[in-house]
């Protein structure tokens, strides 16, 4: 698929499928043996009528952005969670879409674990963390949070579906649509549905060593292929970076077992070396050596947005469903990604001044 070019194309078909919507669908020699030959000639064709009604929903809304990721695990929703704090905290009308179908965080990171969603005459109603925070995820659709969807992708697809063109947001400056990882169904479809919508871009987020890395270029590569502006890439859990007062200390004896010393330390520090307890401590957990995010970047042309510690405090905030700059605890993380969005917003142009806010 190049530039948009898409083709709704079977997992099952044969290679070279022209695509079920194509005039030569079932009847081309490519679709020879395809199991969905029989279907695919007698269906009807043409554009989708839902496309329409989705463009009509999303003209009311100025700005959509992907969060997306090559690889799971990289804390992808902890931030499209963060960003949507952020920019709600700006004054922004802010919507965040979890298409997460068979793995949604978004509740569980917004506080909102157990809301279900209410119907009114407009459509669906997002679940609202605050006036200006509206949130929509299958999560909120599930009896038991344990069950596990077990969906193929026709499904998956049509429920996306049903999110953007049933969902009422109203007026919103920022629609956020965190997306599950890889470069699947979910990714394809939902490029699709808000291609003639005008989407804004993807930031893409990953760790800094290779193995995520090696995805995330995927992920990239996904991007350029289906004409998706990639606004820049956010390496997340950049080290470990924590206040050396909120360390555990330990001691290993002899027998190998591990002895606590943090009481011992903190005590020791306090009456020999106070100043210490303000010293912020770092050091890498993945292997960056390589160059991270940064390098990968610069050699592939495309924005870097920046780095985020991996701060337990970030982990906290996100288990506990609050916003990391709610308070002072985040001090290690709530800055760095505060100097990530004003760059994106300041990039992009995506501000006040342009929307007349």
């Amino acid at each position: 698929m190049e530039n948009g070019d898409y083709k709704d194309v079977p997992e099952n078909a044969n290679e070279h499928c022209p695509g079920t919507q194509s005039e030569s669908a079932g009847k081309s020699d490519a679709c020879k043996g395809c199991p969905n030959q029989e279907a695919c000639a007698t269906a009807p064709k043409g554009p989708d009528p839902d496309l329409v009604t989705i463009v009509e929903r999303m003209a009311t809304v100025k700005h959509k952005i992907l969060v997306l990721s090559g690889k799971g695990g990289v804390g992808k929703s902890t931030f499209s969670a963060q960003l949507s704090y952020a920019l709600a905290a700006m004054d922004f009308q802010v919507g965040l879409l979890d298409i997460d179908i068979c793995g949604p965080s978004i509740p569980k990171m917004l506080g909102l674990e157990g809301q279900e969603i209410h119907q009114s005459n407009l459509g669906w109603s997002p679940v609202y963390v605050e006036s200006n925070l509206g949130v929509m995820s299958i999560g909120f659709m599930l009896p038991n949070p344990d069950e596990a969807v077990i969906w193929r992708g026709p499904r998956k697809n049509g429920l996306i579906k049903q999110f953007l063109k049933d969902v009422y947001w109203g007026e919103l400056d920022f629609l956020v649509i965190d997306a599950p990882p890889g470069t699947s169904d979910e990714h394809i479809s939902i490029v699709q549905f808000l291609q003639a919508t005008g989407i804004d871009g993807a930031i893409v987020v990953t760790t800094p060593q290779q193995v995520s890395l090696i995805d995330v270029r995927k992920e990239v590569s996904f991007c350029k292929k289906v004409g998706l502006k990639v606004l820049g890439v956010v390496e997340n859990m950049s080290g470990l970076c924590q206040p050396l007062s909120e360390f555990r200390f330990m001691r290993t004896t002899e027998t190998g077992e591990q002895k606590d010393m943090t009481e011992w330390i903190l005590s020791y520090m306090k009456g020999k070396a106070p100043e210490m307890l303000d010293v912020v401590a770092y050091t890498e957990i993945f292997d960056s050596s390589a160059g991270g995010a940064g390098r990968m970047c610069s050699e592939m042309g495309i924005p870097f947005l920046g780095k985020v510690p991996l701060d337990p405090q970030l982990c906290q905030a996100a288990e506990e469903g609050r916003s990391c700059f709610s308070d002072e605890k985040c001090r290690v993380s709530a800055p760095a990604l505060k100097m990530i969005i004003d760059k994106l917003l300041a990039q992009q142009m995506i501000s006040r001044i342009e929307d007349g806010a």
